[in-house]
């Protein structure tokens, strides 16, 4: 992309301001599937369509991020009600009892099963399609894990939001802490980058991160420190893309480290999850009651 990037952005409400829009990501039917953390649902959308809100009775327990299964359904956290749900693509939903801890951030692992983190324990779970849950301790007391992606060395990887650090487990359970230079980064989102690195959103210090597979870490400021960066992901053009939660606006970075930013059409919408949809666009679940989309170029 040329230097300067551009980016068209629309909005489509899909609910009131107040259910808020959270985890989003995409389905096996190529739509867009994303939470309702405050008013208990799961969303449905065809990029550019109407939304459609599952299930009928609102779930209790804010279910939070969202990632698609092996098994040809979606799968989420509930952070207040320690469960973890699935929803096939008819809008069925199945939920699972996990360990008291919080679940947060959840990913498909390379193993078959879903491997989420449980914030108020220091502990990863894991889980399978069928429902059988098993725990791995982490060396750290109070780290908060948050968000888990899969590396490109088919290990777990994960931020420890209290523990200024990046983690990585293997499918075996060996766990590896790598602490972070700046004080109070307090990472959140992390995702496989398009140079066999895993990049992370540090909210806390206002820059986005890059962390190899042997832990060596570079940090990139963002213009405006306040800018709060929360969820990252790869994007269809060899960058990395990422919401920035204070400033509302949606960031880009290159492998190189070049950063641009691109304003969200409403001040104050709250951008939080973000993923590359079936239509070749980012979009980004605006906590105020909406998806964007981000078409880059």
């Amino acid at each position: 992309m040329p230097q300067g990037s551009h980016a068209t952005i629309r909005e489509f409400t899909v609910t009131d301001p107040e259910a808020g829009p959270y985890g989003i990501a995409t389905g096996p039917d190529g739509a867009l599937w994303f939470t309702l953390v405050h008013e208990g649902r799961i969303g449905r959308m065809a990029p550019g369509g109407e939304a459609d809100l599952h299930p009928a009775d609102p779930l209790p327990d804010g279910p939070m991020n969202i990632t698609a299964g092996p098994d040809g359904a979606l799968w989420f956290t509930c952070l207040r009600g320690d469960r973890v749900g699935r929803i096939d693509t008819g809008g069925r939903v199945t939920m699972f009892d996990v360990p008291p801890g919080g679940p947060c951030g959840i990913a498909a692992g390379p193993d078959g099963a879903l491997w989420f983190t449980l914030m108020r324990t220091d502990r990863i779970g894991r889980i399978t399609t069928a429902g059988e849950v098993a725990e791995f301790p982490l060396p750290v007391s109070g780290g908060m894990p948050s968000m888990i992606t899969v590396g490109p060395d088919g290990a777990l990887w994960f931020t420890l939001n209290q523990g200024n650090a990046v983690g990585r487990l293997a499918p075996g359970g060996d766990v590896a802490v790598h602490a972070l230079p700046t004080e109070g980064a307090a990472p959140v989102g992390i995702t496989a980058g398009p140079d066999g690195a895993l990049w992370f959103a540090a909210i806390g210090a206002g820059h986005i991160g890059r962390i190899t597979t042997d832990g060596k870490v570079t940090e990139f400021p963002l213009p405006d420190p306040g800018a709060r960066p929360h969820a990252i992901v790869t994007g269809p053009d060899g960058a990395l893309w990422f919401t920035e939660w204070g400033t509302a606006h949606v960031g880009r970075i290159t492998c190189e480290g070049r950063i641009d930013e691109h304003p969200l059409p409403r001040p104050g919408c709250e951008p939080h999850g973000i993923a590359l949809g079936p239509d070749g666009a980012l979009w980004v679940a605006l906590e105020t009651g909406a998806l964007a989309q981000v078409v880059p170029g």
